[in-house]
């Protein structure tokens, strides 16, 4: 089967799972060379390489305590908000914004897009104006992801809304599968001391391409391979642990977004010179969904263990995608590099310290 290096197009798509690798009896861990890839169709088809993270409640206050505390702040030269909403007396508060900023309105009109989908749930958050910090987060990623388009923004949260309460991510996260289909292709870590990073705990998962045994088992029942993929990433997602979040994300190229993960693509021991249709369609599907409806979850993807020769095609791709997503990307010829991007609290087949894969990262649950 072929693999394919996941998220090559012109808008940053996130997070993608197992999908256009094979597994190579014969290949020596040092991964064998392959043909070159380009972005459109027909560079995937030339060289076979597929573009494959409960709000705290504010509590109501009187009219007599938001008049009291307006007066305060008067006092103190504090400006009243401007979004028109009752400041939180607990838990994080978001930074006033403007009655134009895009956020303001969003937050205006979100309900409007919960009803019109029957549901309020993201990434374990639930959106509402009782949970306005925890709220607005959600929002703020939707908005960053269009580049603060808020039509976009209001069309795709609407979409994902629409999908959560259809596809139940939360309940596949806690689903278990078939071993014999899954077993060794997909770990959720949790990393401390990623060099650069500002969070003292990064959440890193890994895609394991040479895992894969039978395609058919793996890729065969799309629907089935689709939801082990979202589980995987609802479980990488809620590690981020966002209905605790108490930093705001600032606004659109104006920050990094700290709620954010890593992912990692293994192509050890893979073939990139054949393609499996099933293999090919359980790519395309998983790109849709979560690009679509994971936004601003990923922070950077590295794809290791990747031929020397193929070294070029990073550069390649830097011609032809946005600039934001070429900052998220790395290619490393070697697993062992990846602890120079990581740090040392890594599994040691990647140069860290840390155990084996299987001993200290976290999958989905399985059936025998």
């Amino acid at each position: 089967m072929a693999a394919k290096l996941e998220e090559v197009s012109t808008a940053p798509t996130e997070g993608v799972g197992i999908a256009g690798a094979t597994n190579s009896e014969k290949q020596s861990e040092t991964p064998a060379p392959a043909s070159a890839a380009k972005q459109d169709e027909t560079l995937t088809e030339k060289t076979g390489v597929e573009d494959a993270t409960a709000g705290v409640a504010d509590l109501a206050v009187s009219d007599k305590d938001v008049s009291a505390k307006k007066e305060e702040e008067a006092a103190a030269g504090v400006a009243a908000p401007t979004t028109g909403t009752t400041p939180s007396t607990t838990g994080p508060t978001w930074p006033d914004t403007a009655p134009e900023h895009p956020l303001t309105k969003f937050y205006d009109v979100f309900e409007t897009l919960v009803a019109e989908a029957a549901h309020n749930e993201v990434y374990g958050i639930e959106l509402s104006k009782t949970s306005p910090f925890h709220t607005k987060l959600i929002l703020q990623k939707f908005l960053r992801a269009n580049q603060n388009d808020l039509e976009k923004a209001k069309q795709q949260l609407l979409d994902t809304l629409k999908w959560r309460k259809e596809f139940d991510p939360t309940k596949a996260a806690s689903e278990s599968f078939e071993r014999r289909r899954f077993d060794g292709l997909g770990y959720v870590l949790e990393v401390e001391g990623v060099p650069e990073s500002p969070n003292k705990t990064d959440v890193v998962t890994f895609n394991i391409y040479g895992a894969v045994k039978d395609n058919k088992a793996t890729f065969g029942d799309l629907e089935g391979f689709l939801r082990w993929r979202v589980g995987l990433m609802e479980k990488s997602v809620l590690k981020l642990n966002l209905s605790n979040a108490t930093q705001p994300i600032p606004d659109y190229n104006e920050g990094p977004d700290p709620y954010q993960g890593f992912q990692i693509h293994d192509y050890l021991r893979v073939s990139f010179l054949r393609q499996d249709p099933l293999v090919k369609a359980a790519t395309k599907k998983t790109i849709e969904i979560l690009g679509h409806h994971y936004p601003e979850t990923l922070s950077r993807k590295f794809f290791v263990n990747v031929p020397v020769v193929m070294g070029w095609l990073y550069s390649a791709m830097k011609m032809v995608i946005a600039k934001e997503t070429v900052k998220k990307f790395t290619v490393l010829s070697y697993g062992n590099q990846l602890v120079t991007e990581l740090g040392p609290n890594i599994p040691k087949v990647y140069g860290g310290n840390a155990g084996e894969l299987s001993e200290v990262g976290e999958g989905v649950k399985f059936t025998e």
